[in-house]
């Protein structure tokens, strides 16, 4: 177990690679004792000196949901996060150069609750119950810490991602509504593109086989720290694609078929 020094530590490098857009080093390599509740608890320190700092919490994002990217890391389960009124986007913005390190794009479904949802046994169907709407949605993530060390090369791990806020960044909403007991949100997916090449496709499907699933581990998860998701919060229940790399110039477009499209563009130095 990390000291409260250590971990206070870790959320002020963290802090300040956010602000200085320059990377620190793997927290598991400084610190390779530390464990999944060492990662959450920097997390929450972290979350507790941005709301200090007046940001608000507006929901969260889940990750590693996909069997691939947890077989990669090894492990078992999804990761979470926290999302800030400042990383919320409009479909089509401008991200100026200087917001992000090393910002790549996720498309997800985003689920906007009507009601609180908590307690220790959840289903799907609980999730499903609880929401008001769901709406096409783009992922922007980005890393305070180096995705490998550069001198032995071994990879950041999921000590990394979760004390990094699991690598979120900002969140971009699409416009369609989808009331979720109209539809099978395992079929809704996305076409996308980066500066009209396609690079990804995926469908609902691959996020632990219905999205709604990975939100109820989310519930649960909370519910053991005494904590829940509230009515009006925004889940992002997890990608359906690999991350597309969203470089200097480019334009990230992700086509939802009948739930229209969403797109950013991220501005170049001048």
């Amino acid at each position: 177990m990390l000291t409260p020094d250590q971990i206070q530590a870790a959320v002020t490098a963290l802090d300040k690679a956010e602000t200085t857009r320059e990377q620190i080093g793997l927290i598991s390599l400084l610190h390779p004792q530390a464990t999944l509740d060492d990662a959450y608890a920097i997390q929450r320190e972290w979350v507790r000196v941005k709301q200090a700092g007046g940001r608000q919490i507006i929901g969260w994002k889940i990750g590693l949901t996909s069997k691939a990217m947890q077989y990669a890391l090894g492990i078992d389960t999804p990761d979470s996060g926290v999302l800030f009124d400042d990383m919320l986007f409009e479909d089509g913005a401008t991200i100026p150069p200087d917001r992000f390190i090393q910002p790549r794009i996720e498309a997800e479904l985003a689920f906007v609750f009507r009601e609180n949802i908590e307690g220790a046994s959840l289903s799907m169907h609980d999730v499903l119950a609880a929401t008001d709407y769901v709406v096409p949605a783009l992922e922007i993530l980005d890393t305070r810490v180096k995705r490998k060390d550069p001198e032995s090369g071994i990879p950041r791990t999921i000590i990394d991602t979760v004390s990094d806020n699991a690598a979120n960044a900002g969140i971009v909403l699409g416009n369609t509504r989808i009331r979720p007991d109209d539809v099978d949100l395992r079929w809704v997916g996305a076409i996308v593109s980066r500066n009209a090449v396609v690079e990804e496709t995926g469908l609902g499907a691959g996020v632990l086989s219905h999205p709604a699933r990975g939100i109820a581990w989310l519930a649960m998860r909370l519910h053991q720290y005494g904590g829940r998701i509230e009515a009006g919060q925004i889940i992002l229940s997890g990608s359906f694609i690999r991350p597309v790399e969203a470089r200097q110039g480019d334009t990230i477009m992700a086509d939802y078929g009948r739930y229209g499209t969403i797109s950013c563009f991220f501005e170049r130095n001048a």
